[in-house]
């Protein structure tokens, strides 16, 4: 029977770890026997083995794992769960929007995962948290599909150039997750049951139901999975995306600020 706990020596490696599905992550992975660091643009006050972290800025991302690597060695797996999105119909985002949801998903994902992978051990895992809207587009989030798709791209090519240094690369895509950050849309009237409505599965998924196929991904029963982008959603990519807006001038400030993971 295969072992789906720890895996190759070194940490895990989990950014935006400290909220929603990046927090499931961890407790998963440390729940699996790995050693968890986590990496987050807020971590959580009093955790002193978390470093603080903009995924904007390559620099630190480098002094990071530098930090990191100096005193755990190599990394047996990464995940990449920061991201960020605004729901704005596409003749009214700003170039300065449009930006920083490419940088968060994209440009982010692209420093990570160049940066980490010459401290990957072989046999190790880089994982990305992405979204099923990269691949069923929804009025309202031109940018964050864009980047989405874009990171399930590089998360492709990384497996074929990786490969042969026996690093896997993987991608989880998720549907509407319960976070903190997802309940301002979810709490609006009707919206959790149109969700739950186009979900085969009938319901609205908790983070530790993505975080538990992240787990699986990093281990080793998952040793000969590369270069796949998984729908973990309970089906709703089956369906059509229900609308976040009526119309490009209902949108309120509101939805705005729309964070997926």
């Amino acid at each position: 029977m295969a072992d789906v706990s720890g895996g190759p020596p070194g940490a895990a490696l989990v950014v935006g770890g400290a909220s929603g599905i990046g927090r499931a992550c961890s407790e998963a992975l440390a729940a699996a026997g790995w050693t968890v660091r986590i990496a987050d643009l807020s971590p959580e006050p009093g955790d002193g083995t978390a470093l603080t972290l903009d995924v904007r800025d390559r620099t630190a991302i480098a002094a990071a794992v530098e930090t990191l690597t100096s005193t755990a060695g190599a990394l047996g797996a990464v995940v990449y769960s920061a991201g960020t999105a605004r729901v704005t119909p596409l003749l009214d985002i700003t170039v300065r929007e449009w930006e920083l949801v490419r940088s968060v998903n994209l440009d982010g994902a692209f420093h990570v995962l160049q940066l980490c992978a010459p401290h990957m051990a072989r046999g190790a895992s880089f994982t990305l948290v992405s979204s099923i809207d990269s691949h069923s587009p929804v009025p309202g989030l031109a940018h964050y599909c864009a980047a989405k798709a874009g990171s399930e791209a590089l998360i492709r090519s990384a497996a074929l150039e990786l490969g042969p240094r026996g690093i896997r690369a993987n991608a989880v895509l998720p549907g509407v997750v319960r976070t903190p950050l997802m309940n301002t849309q979810l709490d609006r009237p009707g919206v959790s049951e149109a969700f739950v409505g186009q979900t085969p599965l009938g319901a609205i998924a908790e983070p530790a139901e993505i975080a538990d196929v992240v787990a699986f991904l990093a281990s080793s029963a998952a040793r000969w999975i590369t270069g796949v982008c998984l729908p973990v959603d309970g089906g709703m990519s089956l369906r059509e995306h229900p609308q976040l807006h009526a119309s490009p001038t209902s949108v309120t400030s509101r939805d705005r600020e729309r964070t997926l993971t």
